[in-house]
């Protein structure tokens, strides 16, 4: 088992089929999409080699703009930093390159399975990331209140513990029907997946995580639900999650998006790199042999979009830091939500009120990471008294939270995340250069392990980042706070442009904030394929009818609509 707190649904089932990313509020085949022969769709030929803006180059950017490139449209590419977005791999100066830190994402549940196909796609490989307990993980530390509990198991922590995991599984089962809906998403049962959120959805939209904990008489111990809270499930501890909506929850551990994670190897920012290269094997209009950065000048983005609007026959007209301006009959907005009520002038026409109100209503959490390069991976040396590996992965109510031991092998150097923290946690750390924050890391981790130098072992500076101070992102992603399911519907279904006005059209948002599961790759793959349907649907043309995308089969599947009123 890969969690602390184990999820409701043991793995032990081989014939089980794999769960995936299949729902619940939008319970599409998006892996089975992109692997039918037929491919995503078609465009007139009319309207071959139009020009398209995609503004941000994450990765839900690139891979719209990678298929609208094979339907035979000419994406034009905005990115204010680096291709990549919150992939973002980076390494520590003066040490070998093939040391590197994941700034962003660092682990991808195998539940994301477009997110495989691109990954696949691309030859890049992953292994298990060593989240607590997790079996590529030699050892966990807990460390509460000052006292630490040393497990390569649950079993080997103490009662406590296995009765805070009880009282999850018990909580998820008799307040979320987790069996269930865990059964239907495993066995695409779009009717039975529909009627189980439909109810929960109207019942637990306004309820917070910490509330639906509370509502479990299973949780009626404020020590049990104090533990869950620092030591959690899956990547660890969850208090941070506590004021946000237990339907963000839901949806984590229904697909298992916290469970079984793999790290891509040699960084996760290849893959948006990589597709910016590629020359796809099946690709309409423009020669073969042709990528994303051959239809750029000297193969790079075009700088940041500096002001949108609208102008005649509704076309959408950017400016971008260099003061171009071009004008494009479609778009697609993959950058932070947030940068549209701050960074760009924006004219209020672009989108429908309603839709800015969510915009505008979107909550991000705030995130921190610190790492170290080290000369070897000295924790899986033995302790001469306990034989116990002289340091852990870490989970600690102390400042550091989460510590990550990174390692390529025995004899080579590797990587710490000292610490990876969220919201009110990352806060702490803003105010801190890169060295003070690794010196406060050092001390606390140094009353966790007394007996370890961790300084010596140290061969170059620490990397950081805190996403709350980044200029472009403003945050680590969106996290939906009880009462925000309405905001969130909108802004996912606005690729169903044929409900909006005409002068409403022709720009689509997409990205990982735009999905139900922010935070996860796999939700800015989706959205990012909802655009390219609305794109090619904009411009007249269609999928094959063996391979229905998104907007064909809408209105079968469409996301629970609960009154305004």
């Amino acid at each position: 088992m890969t969690s602390t707190v184990p999820n409701a649904v043991q793995h032990a089932d081989e014939q089980q089929p794999p769960i995936t990313m299949f729902g619940p509020d939008f319970p599409y085949a998006y892996d089975d999409f992109l692997a039918h022969p037929a491919g995503l769709g078609q465009i007139p030929a009319t309207e071959h080699g139009t020009e398209v803006a995609v503004i941000g180059g994450g990765l839900s950017g690139i891979v719209a703009a990678y298929e609208l490139m094979k339907m035979g449209l000419k994406p034009v590419v905005y990115e204010a930093d680096r291709i990549g977005g919150r992939l973002r791999t980076v390494g520590f100066e003066g040490c070998d390159s093939s040391l590197t830190a994941e700034m962003g994402a660092m682990r991808f549940p195998p539940s994301s399975t477009a997110l495989q196909h691109y990954i696949d796609l691309v030859g890049l490989k992953t292994r298990p990331f060593p989240n607590p307990l997790a079996e590529a993980t030699p050892s966990t530390v807990v460390d509460l209140k000052g006292e630490s509990h040393y497990a390569e198991t649950i079993e080997d922590l103490p009662q406590v513990y296995r009765d805070v995991a009880a009282a999850w599984n018990k909580c998820l089962e008799e307040g979320a029907d987790f069996s269930d809906m865990n059964q239907a998403m495993r066995e695409r049962d779009v009717p039975r997946i529909r009627e189980i959120w439909a109810k929960l959805v109207e019942k637990l939209d306004n309820q917070t995580f910490y509330g639906f904990l509370c509502d479990s008489e299973a949780f009626k111990s404020f020590r049990h639900r104090e533990i869950f809270g620092q030591v959690g499930f899956g990547t660890g501890g969850w208090d941070t999650d506590f004021p946000n909506s237990i339907l963000e929850i839901l949806r984590v551990v229904y697909t298992e998006a916290d469970d079984h994670h793999r790290g891509i190897i040699g960084g996760s920012q290849q893959l948006p790199l990589r597709l910016w290269e590629r020359t796809p094997e099946k690709i309409v209009h423009w020669p073969y042999g042709t990528s994303l950065a051959q239809l750029h000048p000297n193969a790079e983005p075009r700088p940041a979009v500096t002001r949108l609007h609208r102008t005649a026959n509704n076309q959408i007209t950017v400016t971008d830091a260099n003061g171009d301006i071009r004008t494009y009959k479609a778009a697609v907005f993959t950058a932070q939500s947030w940068m549209l009520l701050s960074k760009i002038a924006c004219d209020d026409s672009l989108f429908p009120i309603d839709h800015w109100t969510a915009i505008e209503r979107t909550h991000y959490m705030e995130s921190s990471k610190l790492f170290v390069p080290v000369d070897r991976p000295f924790w899986l040396d033995k302790d001469e008294e306990t034989g116990r590996d002289v340091m852990s992965m870490t989970l600690t109510d102390r400042m550091t939270r989460g510590t990550y031991l990174l390692d390529d092998g025995p004899d080579k150097p590797a990587v710490i995340c000292l610490s990876y923290t969220w919201c009110d946690d990352s806060l702490k750390w803003l105010p801190l250069s890169a060295n003070e924050r690794m010196e406060v890391m050092l001390k606390s981790l140094g009353e966790i392990y007394p007996k370890v130098d961790i300084r010596k072992h140290i061969i170059g500076n620490p990397v950081t980042v805190s996403w709350e101070n980044e200029p472009y992102f403003m945050g680590a992603f969106k996290a939906n706070l009880p009462g925000h399911y309405r905001y969130q519907r909108r802004l996912f279904t606005h690729f169903m442009q044929d409900r909006l006005p005409a002068d409403k059209r022709g720009i689509f948002l997409a990205g990982d904030d735009i999905s139900w599961t922010a935070g996860w790759a796999e939700g800015a793959i989706q959205t990012a394929l909802n655009a390219v349907w609305g794109v090619m649907h904009h411009f007249g043309g269609a999928t094959d009818a063996t391979n229905p995308g998104p907007g064909d089969v809408y209105d079968e599947i469409a996301p629970v609509e609960l009154p305004e009123d």
